[in-house]
């Protein structure tokens, strides 16, 4: 039950700055490090001109020659060690009261159910927070573990997450649905948490993140991914189809559905036989554009792009190629966290 008049807002309300974390050696990004910067450099490049940017590395003297090109004042270095770069499940979830306050949310971050190393990432929103990098009051939430990748907000008290996510044994294994939903509604301010059980993408190692298969957006509407009768991940994607169709608002309305369809099959070239989870889901909403991952696939690339017009018809539509990105099973909306403006 919220009872403390915070809400967490929609992504396309307007925002203070975007976050994203720089790759470097250490990470798992190294064996193709110059080919993923070339990446992060096309995201800055899209993000910058719609929204302050923040970069969090472990040397900002090796990001800001890449960067020069662009206006430094737009852009704020926080120098501190990372083992990822997915700063969309270890940045803050910031929730706004009604007197317009930011609230820091810094939940656990154990690596998508203690998958991969994750002590130095778990760290980062409190460090940032200490640093004067983030403005807002910092809430201690590590004693429950949740990934910003995982959920979806309509800023109207909606939430949108998995069951295949919330309810892995490894993240709050000792909770009911019922009690994570209650902690869900406590923490993050929503009245009605959506469950979604089906839906999944082959080499998402997220155990089903939200963000990979349906969005919120505005005017009660959800953009979700399609595939053809021929792909494996129909069935599944069909049952989730279903189950959104169920799903109504905060005011008992069904909500405007959307189809994204899917790239086409993009495999891992170090493992020919792994599909890798390219979706067109997995984009960056600010307050003026859609950051929207493309795949070198024209026509596909190109409909996906139509399709976000119609959701977002007053926003410009980016594409940043992220061919790269999806080597790590990730894509550009896990490498980004948004920051809401503060109206207080």
């Amino acid at each position: 039950m919220n009872t403390n008049n915070r809400r967490l807002p929609a992504e396309w309300e307007s925002q203070q700055a975007v976050l994203i974390a720089w790759p470097h050696k250490l990470t798992d990004w190294n064996y193709m490090l110059e080919e993923v910067t070339g990446c992060y450099i096309s995201m800055a490049e899209a993000i910058v001109p719609f929204c302050p940017l923040i970069i969090v590395t472990p040397d900002q003297q090796e990001v800001k020659p890449l960067l020069s090109h662009l206006p430094q004042e737009r852009i704020t270095y926080f120098e501190t060690d990372t083992n990822d770069t997915w700063i969309r499940d270890y940045g803050p979830i910031t929730t706004v009261d009604d007197n317009g306050r930011l609230f820091l949310n810094d939940f656990k971050f154990n690596a998508w159910g203690l998958k991969f190393a994750a002590n130095l990432d778990n760290l980062v929103t409190k460090r940032m927070h200490k640093a004067g990098i983030l403005s807002g009051e910092y809430v201690n939430r590590l004693g429950f573990v949740l990934e910003g990748g995982s959920i979806e907000s309509d800023g109207n008290g909606t939430l949108l997450t998995t069951s295949e996510c919330l309810m892995s044994p490894n993240r709050n294994g000792d909770l009911s649905q019922e009690q994570i939903t209650e902690h869900l509604k406590e923490y993050l301010g929503v009245s009605k948490v959506l469950w979604l059980d089906h839906g999944a993408l082959d080499g998402d190692d997220t155990d089903s993140h939200i963000d990979t298969l349906a969005r919120l957006a505005p005017n009660d509407t959800i953009i979700y991914v399609t595939t053809t009768p021929d792909d494996p991940q129909y069935p599944a994607l069909e049952a989730m189809q279903r189950q959104l169709q169920e799903f109504t608002t905060v005011s008992g309305q069904p909500f405007n559905l959307i189809g994204l369809p899917l790239p086409h099959p993009i495999y891992d070239p170090d493992d020919p036989g792994q599909r890798l989870p390219a979706t067109y889901a997995n984009y960056l909403v600010t307050d003026k554009a859609v950051i929207m991952p493309s795949y070198g696939q024209p026509k596909p690339d190109l409909l996906a792009a139509q399709i976000l017009k119609i959701a977002y018809p007053c926003h410009d539509i980016v594409p940043v190629d992220c061919r790269a990105l999806i080597r790590q099973h990730g894509s550009l909306h896990c490498a980004t966290m948004q920051i809401p403006k503060s109206e207080h």
